[in-house]
C-alpha cells in the first residue's frame, strides 16, 4: 500500500470513528429521553438530539468523505485493502449515496421532529389521544415522503423505505412471502381454533408481584448469558435495545401487574438483540460495521430466544420450578399447563404479546398499512379506521382504543417506515437457523432442558454475532444454511409444535 493511499485510508477510518462516537452519543441521548428524563425537558433534549444529529450527517455527508471513498474504491487500491476495511468502504458508500441527497437542513428538522414526536407518542398512547398525536405523524410522514422524492423509487415509493432495515428486499418479494404464509398459516389456524383440545390460559389472569417480575427477568438473562459487565436492564413504555458498543448494551422491558409472560417475554426477546450487539468481534469496535447486519437477522436473534428457546417445552421444562418459586400462585398450575397456556393461538389486539401463528398477521397489517401510506396516499387522519378494519378482516377482532389499536407501536412515531416486514422475516431466518442449529449441536434439546444454554450462544456467536456487518443477511443465510431465505422452516416449525400443543 502507497503512502498516499494510506494517508487516505487513516483519514477515512478517522472519519467513520467519529461518525460511531456520534452515533453512540446519540443513542445515551434517546436512551435516557426513553428510560426516565423529565417530560419537561423533553422538548429542548429534541433540539440537542437534532443539533448533534445535524452535525454527524454533515460529516457523513461531507465532500471529503466523498473524495476518500472514490479513492479507496480504485481497483488496485481497494485490492490492496483489508476485509474489514473493503467491506466498511463498501458500506459507507452505501450510506453515504443516500444521505448526501438529503439537505443537512432537512435531516435536522425530521431528527427534532421524530424525536419530538416518539415522546408525544408516549403520552398520545397513556392517555388514548390520537387526535393529539396525528399532527405529529402527518410531519413524520411528510418528510419521508419528502426523502423517498429525494432518493427516488425503487419499483414502488415502499421499497425505497424497505433498503435500509433488509438490503434487497423488495415488495413484490414480499407480496410473494406474506402470500405464502397465510395461505399455509390460515388452514393451521382455522384447525387449532375447532380443536377440543385448547389450553388453559385461566392461572394467567391474576396478580404477579412486580417486584418479583424483575427478580425473574434478571435471573433469566444471566442464564441466557447476557453480560450485566456490558448492559444493564431498565424499564420503558415500549420495551427496545440500544447497542452502544459490545461493552454497553442497554435494554428495556415493561412489567405489568396482572401478566407475568409479559416482562418475561419481552426481556428474553430483547435480550436476544443484545447478546448479539456484547458479542461483535473487537476488530469492529469503533466503526460502523460494529452492528447488525440487518433488521431481519437482529430480529431473528430477538425471536429465536423468545420463541424458540424461551416458549419450548424443555426451556420450562427445566425453570419452571424456579418461575414458581418467586410466585406461589402458580403453584397449582403443573409445567404441561403452563408451557401450552403460554402457547396458546388466539387472534389478540397487542402485537408484542400476540402468539408465534397469529403474530405473522399482526406484521402484515402493518405492512400493508405502510405499503397505503407510500404507496396510495393513506393519511394519518384515515389510519385508525382503516387499522380496525384490517383487524376484523385478519384477526376477527377489533380494538375498542386507539391506545390497543394504532398507537400501540412506537415504531411510526420514530419514522421508522419499512421496519415491520423484519419482525416476520426474523420468525423465518430463527427457523431455519433453527433447523441448521438442531443438526450441527449435539443433543440440541436436551442441553436446554438441562439449562446448558452456552453452546448455543457460542454457536450463534460464531456463526453471525461476531461478524456484525462484514456480511449481508443472504451471505449469512447461505453460508450457515446452505440455502436461500426459505419461509418453509417456519411453517414446518410451527405446525409442528401446534399439532403438539393441540393434539391435531
Amino acid at each position: 500500500m502507497s503512502e498516499q493511499t494510506k494517508k487516505v485510508l487513516d483519514s477515512f477510518k478517522t472519519a467513520n470513528r467519529k461518525i460511531k462516537s456520534f452515533e453512540e452519543a446519540l443513542g445515551v441521548l434517546y436512551w435516557d429521553l426513553r428510560t426516565g428524563a423529565p417530560r419537561k425537558g423533553m422538548d429542548v433534549r429534541s433540539e440537542v438530539i437534532g443539533e448533534l444529529s445535524a452535525d454527524m450527517f454533515k460529516l457523513s455527508t461531507s465532500p471529503e468523505l466523498g473524495e476518500w471513498l472514490s479513492e479507496l474504491e480504485r481497483k488496485e487500491v481497494f485490492a490492496s485493502l483489508s476485509e474489514i476495511d473493503q467491506r466498511l468502504v463498501t458500506e459507507t458508500r452505501k450510506d453515504y449515496n443516500r444521505s448526501v441527497l438529503i439537505p443537512p437542513k432537512l435531516y435536522q428538522e425530521y431528527v427534532v421532529i421524530t424525536s419530538q414526536s416518539e415522546s408525544k407518542w408516549e403520552e398520545a398512547k397513556e392517555a388514548n389521544d390520537y387526535a393529539g398525536f396525528k399532527p405529529y405523524l402527518d410531519k413524520v410522514i411528510r418528510y419521508t415522503n419528502q426523502f423517498i422524492d429525494l432518493w427516488g423509487a425503487g419499483q414502488t415509493r415502499y421499497d425505497t423505505l424497505l433498503e435500509p432495515y433488509e438490503p434487497g428486499m423488495t415488495v413484490a418479494e414480499l407480496d410473494r412471502i406474506f402470500g405464502g404464509l397465510r395461505e399455509q398459516l390460515v388452514p393451521l389456524s382455522a384447525a387449532i381454533a375447532s380443536s377440543p383440545n385448547q389450553p388453559d390460559t385461566s392461572f394467567l389472569r391474576q396478580q404477579f408481584d412486580v417486584a418479583a417480575q424483575k427478580d425473574f427477568s434478571l435471573y433469566i438473562l444471566q442464564q441466557l448469558g447476557f453480560n450485566f459487565e456490558a448492559g444493564r436492564l431498565d424499564e420503558s413504555m415500549h420495551p427496545f435495545a440500544t447497542g452502544l458498543n459490545p461493552g454497553d448494551v442497554r435494554i428495556t422491558t415493561r412489567y405489568l401487574k396482572d401478566d407475568v409472560t409479559s416482562a418475561l417475554f419481552g426481556t428474553i426477546h430483547e435480550c436476544g438483540h443484545a447478546l448479539y450487539e456484547q458479542n461483535i468481534m473487537d476488530q469492529l469496535i469503533g466503526t460502523t460495521l460494529c452492528t447488525g447486519t440487518s433488521m431481519g437477522i437482529h430480529e431473528s436473534q430477538s425471536r429465536f430466544w423468545e420463541n424458540v428457546i424461551g416458549r419450548s417445552r424443555p426451556f420450562w421444562n427445566r425453570y419452571y420450578k424456579e418461575l414458581q418459586a418467586r410466585f406461589p400462585n402458580l403453584s397449582h398450575v403443573s409445567c404441561d399447563q403452563f408451557y401450552r397456556g403460554n402457547n396458546v393461538v388466539q387472534p389478540s389486539l397487542i402485537r408484542i404479546e400476540a402468539d408465534e401463528l397469529t403474530y405473522n398477521l399482526h406484521i402484515i397489517i402493518r405492512y400493508e398499512l405502510e405499503k397505503m401510506i407510500f404507496n396510495e396516499g393513506l393519511t394519518a387522519a384515515e389510519l385508525p379506521e382503516v387499522w380496525n378494519e384490517k383487524y376484523k378482516q385478519y384477526l376477527g377482532i377489533a380494538p375498542a382504543t386507539d391506545s390497543d389499536g394504532v398507537l400501540q407501536d412506537v415504531h411510526w412515531s420514530g419514522g421508522a417506515f419499512g421496519y415491520f416486514p423484519s419482525y416476520s422475516l426474523g420468525n423465518m431466518y430463527a427457523a431455519q437457523f433453527a433447523n441448521t442449529m438442531e443438526q450441527q449441536i449435539q443433543d440440541f434439546w436436551q442441553l436446554v432442558e438441562a439449562g446448558n444454554l452456552l453452546p448455543i450462544k457460542e454457536w450463534l456467536a460464531d456463526k453471525i454475532y461476531q461478524y456484525g456487518k462484514m456480511r449481508t443477511p443472504s451471505e449469512l443465510v447461505q453460508s450457515i444454511t446452505g440455502q436461500v431465505l426459505d419461509p418453509q422452516y417456519l411453517v414446518t416449525y410451527l405446525t409442528n409444535k401446534y399439532k403438539d400443543i393441540y393434539k391435531l
